[in-house]
């Protein structure tokens, strides 16, 4: 075991002189970097029965559903920001080719916008079963802009996804009552025509009266899910908006400083002992 007092006493300088260098160029790397605030949105998933007609219309269902959402649509809406799209659409409502100071022009400075904007966000799922919309930025004050607008694309992508498939059972239902209102219409038609055959028009009005039962529960399903088209349930619901930060998040240069100081210590040590070792081998 060497004796480190000795160590220290013969290679202090040297050990003061790596430390030292250390903490300088670090200090100058972390001082020249721009430094960044934090803002941070929250949100909780609503439950995706909150477009389930039969949720809704139907207080016995109703009861056995929550308000909130399940760990799976937590998962499924941190999947989708990690789609371009959500990038590109933010990019473009705040202009940050400028703001970025992009050189390029056109598509390529768009897509270097949306990549630098995805790389200063974070988007993940809290202990606590929240989403949470990360976003650091040089500018305080647009930084909670852009985590606000990042958490309503992906409401808007996700309302959009629960409400497909009641648009498509609304457009079936529209297409199925037109259908039935022109039968129904033909056979008034044909009705309103002097008829010989009395078996004949007892069957037609049998038939239209038919289609008006038939007629009136379409639009009595036409309405609901007309409802639930036009009030587009939430997919997410905001807990807190990000706000502004009192304080710059990044670099954290005291801890940088520090953690640099204490590596080059270590290795210079580290080299002191192997030279030593080395020193005392070929003696």
């Amino acid at each position: 075991m060497p004796d480190l007092f000795y160590l220290f006493q013969k290679w202090w300088k040297q050990i003061f002189g790596v430390v030292l260098l250390s903490v300088i160029t670090t200090g100058i790397i972390t001082f020249l970097k721009p430094r960044k605030y934090l803002s941070v949105a929250t949100a909780v998933p609503a439950s995706s029965f909150a477009s389930d007609k039969s949720k809704i219309f139907n207080e016995n269902v109703e009861a056995l559903y929550s308000s909130l959402g399940t760990p799976d649509d937590l998962d499924m809406i941190a999947g989708t920001a990690q789609l371009d799209t959500v990038y590109f659409a933010v990019t473009d409502q705040f202009n940050l080719f400028d703001h970025y100071k992009i050189m390029e022009e056109g598509n390529a400075a768009r897509e270097k916008s949306a990549y630098l904007l995805k790389g200063n966000t974070k988007v993940m799922k809290s202990e606590y079963g929240e989403l949470k919309v990360k976003v650091w930025d040089t500018d305080k004050n647009l930084a909670p802009q852009l985590a606000n607008a990042v958490m309503d694309k992906l409401q808007h992508i996700h309302q959009n996804l629960l409400s497909a498939g009641n648009e498509a059972a609304l457009k079936g239902l529209l297409a199925g009552k037109n259908k039935i209102q022109t039968e129904t219409d033909s056979i008034n038609r044909f009705l309103s025509k002097a008829l010989t055959e009395e078996d004949a028009a007892d069957k037609l009005v049998a038939r239209r009266t038919l289609l008006k039962e038939q007629l009136q529960q379409y639009e009595k399903l036409i309405g609901e899910y007309q409802l639930l088209v036009d009030s587009k349930p939430p997919a997410l619901i905001i807990v807190e908006k990000a706000k502004p930060s009192g304080w710059p998040d990044k670099p954290k240069r005291m801890q940088i400083i520090t953690a640099a100081a204490v590596l080059g210590f270590v290795f210079a040590f580290f080299t002191i002992l192997l030279l030593e070792r080395r020193k005392k081998l070929i003696q």
